[in-house]
């Protein structure tokens, strides 16, 4: 079972609102928790925390070990991030948020980080406890890191999801978001039939771990939504609302349109029936319980120009959704994606967000630089918010041999060591502290980025002794 120390820091932690961006309850809380314990603690501009603790008495010549985590959750099923929290339910061995991404990535990472930093039985070498901040939106902590924040070179990276499994590589990963012109305009005159179209039930996910598994994007189905009607009628389209999150696969969406009276409106009408088949008949057990509504609605005071309209379109057409390429060298993983993960309108610009991955950075360059070229195609505008690099760690080191061994000892057998399709933080450290070695870890958390995030209570407590134990040898060696 997950220990009792861990899992009470996690609900301390399920009471604090830590979207990204925003983590300055957080990281207040883990200064404070530093103070209590009577920990030194660093805290920089962008809110990123390191907590040193000095080694167990006779321990204090052994390396500095650094624990990694991030303090920032995605914020799914939230109606106001900034202020709503999680609270999580447990069945079957499981745990997961009530409507809502539980923010077990990483919180029950950090949690475990915590927990060792105030039981003083577990033995270990000096240890820096840093948690950076938007790792989850841009790693812009990760990226603004002064290079003496930590002095440790050898790190326990807590924010891995497979719990069979070392993660010694991570794709590069660019999010950018773009903007088109609305050209807002007074709706069309005349009679007019106003409808509210809404996709709801999809799975989402992770849109790096998640990408190679069939599911629909909402910006996608939104786009093939109003592209039937588009086609053939008089359209305008007065809001739209599509995805959750960058990091993201969408899963709902809400757009409200107008037509003309008559044959354009039973036509409207009849989509939700079409497309709910169309839905059972593409996606299948994919996609159980996404669901079309259309339902008629109040007229709006503006709509997006016709050409505006018209070019948001025939962009996103244009943009990839989903698997670009398979690796060739690791057989059955995702070498190139890109996810549209936001599709809403802001102010007078309709804006769109994409999050490329890939193993091989001027791969993963050269899709964003063609998405960039279609939004400059229609007259839009694009802005990198992120571009981490990819990273690959030497799978025969001493330190992730004698991590594996320690899976070995305790647990009867060894981990995997896999390079995953999601972006870790790792990139950055590689860069900014040379000589740096990273073995990541973590319990068994599924579907992660979604409402239907969960992480399995036993595979907590088997990764907290390991842990545990891996300190102890790091300072003994």
């Amino acid at each position: 079972m997950a220990p009792e120390a861990v899992m009470t820091v996690f609900d301390q932690l399920c009471h604090i609102p830590r979207p990204s961006h925003h983590e300055e309850k957080v990281a207040q809380f883990l200064c404070d928790y530093a103070e209590r314990l009577g920990l030194e603690y660093e805290r920089d501009a962008n809110n990123c925390v390191v907590i040193r603790k000095p080694a167990t008495p006779g321990y204090e010549k052994a390396e500095t070990i650094v624990v990694l985590n991030h303090m920032d959750m995605v914020c799914v099923g939230m109606d106001n991030p900034l202020k709503d929290t999680v609270c999580p339910v447990v069945s079957d061995g499981w745990m997961r948020g009530n409507g809502t991404s539980l923010g077990a990535d990483n919180g029950i990472g950090l949690s475990m980080a915590l927990a060792m930093l105030a039981d003083d039985t577990i033995v270990h070498g000096p240890v820096e406890v840093i948690t950076t901040t938007n790792e989850e939106d841009g790693m812009s902590g990760a990226a603004g890191l002064s290079k003496d924040f930590i002095r440790g070179r050898k790190v326990i990276n807590l924010d891995s999801e497979d719990y069979d499994t070392i993660t010694t590589g991570a794709a590069g990963a660019l999010i950018q978001k773009h903007r088109i012109p609305a050209n807002k305009e007074k709706p069309l005159g005349g009679k007019r039939r106003w409808y509210r179209i809404t996709l709801t039930g999809g799975k989402g996910g992770h849109s790096g771990v998640d990408i190679a598994k069939g599911r629909a994007s909402a910006v996608g189905l939104a786009w093939a939504i109003l592209a039937a009607i588009y086609n053939d009628y008089d359209l305008q389209l007065a809001y739209i609302n599509a995805g959750e999150a960058n990091a993201s696969i969408a899963a709902s969406a809400e757009m409200v349109i107008s037509v003309e009276s008559g044959e354009a409106a039973e036509m409207v009408k009849e989509q939700e029936e079409a497309f709910n088949r169309w839905l059972a008949e593409e996606y299948g057990d994919n996609e159980p319980d996404m669901r079309c509504h259309v339902e008629k609605t109040t007229p709006a005071k503006e709509v997006v120009s016709e050409q505006a309209f018209h070019n948001m379109m025939v962009c996103l057409e244009q943009l990839p959704q989903g698997v670009i390429k398979m690796s060739s060298q690791m057989e059955g993983t995702v070498e190139t994606s890109n996810n549209v993960g936001r599709l809403y309108l802001e102010g007078d610009d309709i804006v769109v967000t994409t999050h490329t991955r890939s193993f091989i950075d001027d791969d993963m360059r050269q899709v964003a630089k063609e998405i960039a070229n279609a939004i400059e195609g229609v007259g839009g505008t694009s802005q990198t918010l992120m571009e981490a690099p990819a990273w690959q760690e030497d799978t025969h080191s001493e330190f992730l041999k004698l991590t594996s061994d320690v899976f070995n000892d305790l647990l009867g057998w060894r981990p995997r060591m896999v390079a995953m399709h999601f972006v870790l933080e790792a990139g950055y450290f590689v860069e900014k502290f040379p000589g740096i070695q990273i073995a990541s870890i973590g319990p068994r958390i599924v579907e992660p980025h979604s409402a239907s995030e969960r992480v399995e209570l036993a595979t907590i407590g088997d990764i907290w002794n390991v842990f545990k134990e891996l300190l102890r040898r790091l300072a003994t060696n």
